[in-house]
């Protein structure tokens, strides 16, 4: 049985390797794989939660919370050998947990590949824009539906 462990770090507890192969692994799969030539580096990282999902000790998911200035989710990603073993949704309810833990009036938003909008929908997102284009790949913007 694989070991799996979840940890959140934050920018400033990132270790120059740890950062390095955080960059790797998001650049491997949203610009090699996706064939998307993105503005990865995009300011968003420094005040963001971390948050890294290791099957066995290597990087197999990852996502980011970024606070400001509305809490969002994003650069969700898994390991391509490694979908479809629920690890996309492990991530997703992490990030949900602590937005709800540390934010609890925010709202919660995220941008999603339009195949992947079922998934989010599962959570209880709702499309809120109408499909974009960004760099090659068509997205909708999403927000957590408000709780009654």
């Amino acid at each position: 049985m694989p070991e799996i462990t979840t940890e959140w770090q934050r920018f400033e507890q990132l270790s120059r390797g740890t950062l390095y192969e955080i960059l790797r692994f998001r650049q491997s799969i949203f610009v090699v794989e996706q064939s998307s030539p993105y503005p990865d580096l995009d300011n968003l990282d420094q005040d963001a939660c971390h948050l890294l999902l290791r099957v066995d000790g290597e990087l197999a998911g990852y996502l980011r919370l970024a606070p400001a200035p509305l809490v969002r989710i994003g650069r969700v990603a898994v390991a391509s050998h490694l979908r479809r073993q629920r690890f996309g949704r492990r991530l997703v309810e992490e990030a949900l947990r602590l937005a709800r833990e540390r934010f609890p009036d925010r709202e919660v938003t995220l941008a999603s590949q339009i195949r992947l909008v079922p998934f989010y929908e599962a959570f209880g997102f709702v499309a809120n824009s109408d499909p974009y284009d960004e760099f090659g790949v068509r997205h909708v913007e999403m927000r957590l539906r408000q709780r009654a």
